[in-house]
């Protein structure tokens, strides 16, 4: 089967589910953050914080046969995406990876991290790469480093001294790596907030100095998975939007030596950016969300949420409590009330990794993307 009749049958399952004409759970995205512990002290995220604290000590994270169960449960899907705390302190993260592979068959599979730890993140994507390719299948591996400032404000904003010589040590060694593994792809990332969006403009230029194939930025955010709420992190609607622009062509200007799968994700996230200002600014849902139907998120300690905004503070069900069974799970009152609230938009927020499902979703949304693409596309030819 086909990526695109995969995504599409996906899409038309979505849509059953929020008229509540289908039945069952297939999101097209799960999120699953691997672990509490990180070694970081972010100004944007009190995780790593908190598991000094010993917040977490008593929800341990999942072990791999509950993982297998779970992901037995989900059935295939075509993102995954993992998450933490830092994903990169669980040595047995390429385990988990190759369970995804084997029991929710994904299309892409993208891994963050803080880069504070060179050696065992080679090392790690390395075992996961050499999983894929002695299944004989082709599943692109992307594993993006935060960069939040340069030298001394990156440091100060991920709360490690010494933070940013490791983020470069890290991508020399990433580099090395996709030299070797054509599905492998390094990208770096940003997260947007009132610390460095002054010098977001130079982390731009030095990203593109790097040769690294793609570079995201989303919006700090306040979530209860980060327990960073009335944080007041992220810059106004208004300043968003005029540093936005300039990256949106930036984009435009670089991506037409890209790869195709990197041009068709760029088209996406430009329109991703359109939308993240309109939500700021009218503080509403400006599209449907599709939280908790095309999207689930996975937390470490068993509990699944529609989306990690919502988090701890409106969790769908502790699948420890259900035998582990995601399909029970969306079936109970509480996970039923939750997804009317989405639907009757009880939240919003500009949170990428649900926007670029709700895009998909929605035929104004989607169309724009396809006229990013081949703008994109044309502007490449007649350079």
């Amino acid at each position: 089967m086909s990526a695109q009749t995969r995504i599409l049958g996906h899409i038309l399952h979505a849509y059953g589910r929020r008229f509540r004409l289908a039945k069952g759970s297939h999101p097209i995205t799960l999120t699953f953050s691997v672990t509490s512990r990180c070694q970081s002290r972010c100004l944007t995220c009190h995780i790593g914080d908190k598991s000094r604290k010993g917040h977490f000590k008593d929800k341990p994270d999942l072990s791999l046969d509950e993982i297998e169960k779970i992901f037995k449960s989900l059935g295939k899907l075509y993102f995954f995406n993992v998450s933490g705390g830092e994903p990169f302190l669980r040595s047995d993260l390429p385990d988990i990876v190759e369970l995804a592979i084997e029991h929710l068959k994904p299309g892409i599979i993208h891994i963050p991290t803080n880069a504070l730890a060179p050696g065992p993140i080679e090392k790690g994507c390395r075992e996961i790469l050499q999983k894929i390719r002695k299944r004989n299948i082709k599943i692109p591996l992307t594993v993006k480093p935060s960069i939040d400032g340069l030298g001394d404000l990156h440091d100060k904003i991920r709360g490690v001294r010494g933070n940013f010589e490791k983020l470069e040590e890290t991508i020399i060694r990433l580099k090395l790596l996709e030299e070797e593994f054509p599905e492998f792809h390094l990208e770096l990332g940003t997260v947007i907030s009132r610390y460095n969006i002054g010098q977001l403009s130079e982390i731009e230029d030095y990203v593109h100095t790097l040769g690294v194939q793609s570079y995201r930025n989303e919006i700090a955010e306040e979530r209860a998975e980060f327990f960073n709420k009335g944080d007041g992190i992220a810059p106004s609607a208004e300043l968003y939007e005029k540093v936005i622009q300039r990256f949106a062509e930036e984009i435009r200007r670089h991506v037409g030596k890209k790869r195709p799968l990197t041009r068709l994700t760029e088209s996406l996230r430009l329109t991703y950016y359109e939308f993240a200002v309109k939500i700021l600014k009218k503080r509403t849902q400006v599209i449907p969300c599709y939280g908790g139907i095309s999207n689930l998120h996975l937390n470490y300690n068993g509990q699944l949420w529609p989306c990690c905004v919502l988090g701890y503070d409106k969790p769908l069900a502790d699948l420890r409590d259900l035998n582990y069974d995601v399909q029970r799970a969306m079936k109970t009152p509480q996970a039923r009330a939750i997804l009317d609230f989405i639907r009757k938009k009880g939240c919003y927020c500009p949170l990428a990794n649900q926007w670029y499902s709700n895009i998909l979703l929605n035929p104004l949304a989607l169309a724009r993307v396809i006229l990013n693409y081949f703008f994109i596309d044309l502007r490449r030819k007649r350079a």
